[in-house]
């Protein structure tokens, strides 16, 4: 178990410093949409490069964060429920919705959109709209994006099994000493 939980901790640290990265993202984002937003409406210029970068840039964010946001326990779910279930039971549910759906749906999102980054990339694909850009590097945010998320269920999943053998708390839970 202390080899898996090393394991869990070396996915968290990756999925941590991709989030935090990714952060910076949000700001990229929001400085190319104002420039973009003044040039256009203020000194009638346009470009479609800055609008595809404006959505590059949006998925990127989505994608290479959900690992991030899973790991802080910040995708949606129903917590008036869950809430109120006993913190072995929440452990149980977590770990069947990692191995029965979180890690199949993103391991084939993984496997199917390599494909279209690997081809994409030998083909050199560019936008087909004038002063667009290459095509290949938000192809690959795809599989890495569902790569990351894969990696922290397992890591999530890892965690669930420890605090079930009675090795470590719940991640949304305080300590055992703290309680």
């Amino acid at each position: 178990m202390k080899t898996w939980i090393a394991v869990s901790r070396a996915i968290d640290a990756v999925n941590e410093r991709v989030g935090r990265l990714v952060l910076w993202l949000v700001l990229a984002t929001s400085v190319v949409s104002a420039g973009n937003a003044v040039a256009r409406y203020g000194l009638n210029l346009s470009s479609n490069a800055w609008l595809e970068i404006q959505w590059y840039l949006f998925g990127a964010i989505f994608l290479l964060a959900a690992g991030y946001t899973f790991k802080h326990n910040g995708h949606v779910r129903i917590d008036v429920i869950y809430g109120r279930l006993a913190p072995r039971t929440r452990a149980w549910i977590d770990l069947v919705g990692a191995l029965v759906f979180l890690l199949p749906f993103s391991l084939l999102m993984v496997r199917l959109s390599w494909p279209g980054f690997v081809e994409s990339f030998s083909r050199g694909e560019m936008s087909p709209d004038a002063g667009g850009l290459i095509r290949w590097p938000v192809h690959l945010l795809i599989p890495l994006g569902f790569a990351l998320l894969a990696l922290q269920g397992v890591s999530e999943g890892v965690k669930r099994v420890a605090f079930l053998l009675g090795r470590g708390a719940l991640p949304s839970e305080p300590p055992a000493e703290e309680v």
